[in-house]
């Protein structure tokens, strides 16, 4: 995302009167819908619809005149309050994104009350706040099936349709923790970096049909309506709070991170649901929507701060795979030895074998030579000593007249 970008999803965090007088729109490279100017109305599909984000979205939608089909989970919502939903522009359904067949069937039910779909938002999602060590088989088992599978089902039930129509766009419901790494949410992120891994590699094989795919990344998001005693929804949306075992419930403890963050903040997240939720709407609705739309302040600092240590990294560890530059501080030795070596290398490639050859034999040659010279000059030093050594060593027979 550009700079203007980054600043207006800014925008989206806090509800003081100065950050509310702020438009909110997406930037002009994404070719929005203006303000006041007529939209083709679209067919929404809303997974998780009756969740914190999902419900501020199904809301922004039917009141710019979308129709809508919002879907509930199978575990929380009853059929008759689904039921109740139903009119002219919204129609409930439940489902449980974990199996394939409940998902064809909302997908079947909206192209027969619609006769079309133009949009598909997956708002579902489900984590548990412990430490990886703490999270059994059945937690880390539920979480893939609902984050990853679910969105895998909702792809493959409706590409055919999307591809048939030659349009079709996927707002995917992300996190910040697909983009970091969370401690005390290990197997959630791990489900989130499986989906961004999935939507990214599939944009690239469904670009040719004009299919259209987004990641949504919101960061510390609240729900924007009054508390209740009849409210359904928990303050942290569909997450569960594991108890720590013992190596890990210190109050210290990293694995404790993400808890201590929602007793923290509590119902004070700084990031909007509702304004969330109309930015979605434009993304919807805009020409050239970007891979990924981060929302809130914080989803913006923490994934920079993450990317900028990545980008450091590779610094640091690139000598490794690339020479330094010539010119790089304390490598100017270095990198002239290398330059003379590479050109030695050069120019016996270019002389080719019988040069090579010639030179060899010549070098040979004169390193004999020079071994044959020493070797004369060694006898004959050795000859002088010789004689020397008769001057002066006396005759036997003159010794005994003596």
């Amino acid at each position: 995302m550009d700079v203007r970008s980054v600043q207006d999803t800014a925008s989206v965090a806090g509800s003081d009167s100065s950050s509310s007088k702020m438009k909110l729109q997406l930037p002009p490279s994404c070719d929005p819908p203006q303000p006041g100017a007529s939209v083709k109305p679209l067919v929404w599909v809303v997974f998780g619809g009756t969740g914190h984000m999902g419900r501020s979205l199904v809301k922004s939608a039917l009141s710019h005149g979308d129709l809508v089909t919002t879907v509930g989970r199978v575990l929380e919502t009853s059929p008759e309050a689904m039921a109740a939903l139903n009119n002219e522009t919204c129609l409930g359904q439940l489902c449980d994104v974990r199996d394939g067949a409940s998902v064809a069937r909302v997908i079947d039910r909206t192209l027969e009350r619609f006769g079309r779909i133009d949009c598909i938002a997956n708002c579902s999602g489900y984590g548990v706040i412990g430490a990886c060590e703490d999270q059994d088989e059945y937690d880390l088992r539920n979480q893939f099936e609902t984050n990853f599978m679910g969105t895998l089902h909702i792809v493959q039930a409706s590409l055919p349709y999307f591809r048939q129509q030659n349009a079709g766009r996927y707002l995917i419901f992300s996190s910040t923790s697909g983009a970091l790494g969370v401690p005390g949410l290990g197997p959630y992120c791990a489900t989130k970096y499986a989906v961004e891994g999935l939507i990214e590699a599939m944009l690239y094989e469904v670009d040719s049909f004009n299919i259209k795919a987004t990641l949504v990344e919101p960061g510390l998001v609240r729900r924007d309506e009054p508390d209740s005693t009849t409210n359904p929804l928990p303050t942290w949306g569909h997450f569960l709070i594991k108890p720590a075992s013992e190596p890990y419930s210190h109050a210290t403890s990293p694995a404790l991170h993400a808890k201590r963050m929602v007793q923290w903040l509590g119902d004070r997240q700084p990031t909007s649901a509702v304004k969330c939720a109309e930015l979605v709407w434009q993304l919807a609705h805009c020409s050239y929507p970007p891979l990924r739309l981060l929302l809130g302040s914080y989803a913006i600092e923490s994934i920079r701060d993450r990317l900028r240590s990545v980008t450091e990294e590779l610094e640091d560890w690139k000598h490794l795979n690339f020479p330094p530059p010539p010119d790089a501080p304390g490598v100017e030795k270095g990198g002239d030895k290398n330059d003379r070596e590479e050109k030695a290398e050069k120019e016996d490639r270019e002389q080719g074998g019988e040069e090579r050859r010639e030179r060899e034999e010549r070098e040979e040659r004169e390193e004999r030579e020079e071994r044959e010279e020493r070797e004369e000059q060694d006898e004959m030093e050795q000859r002088e000593n010789d004689d020397v050594m008769e001057g002066i060593t006396p005759d036997p027979k003159e010794a005994e007249n003596t």
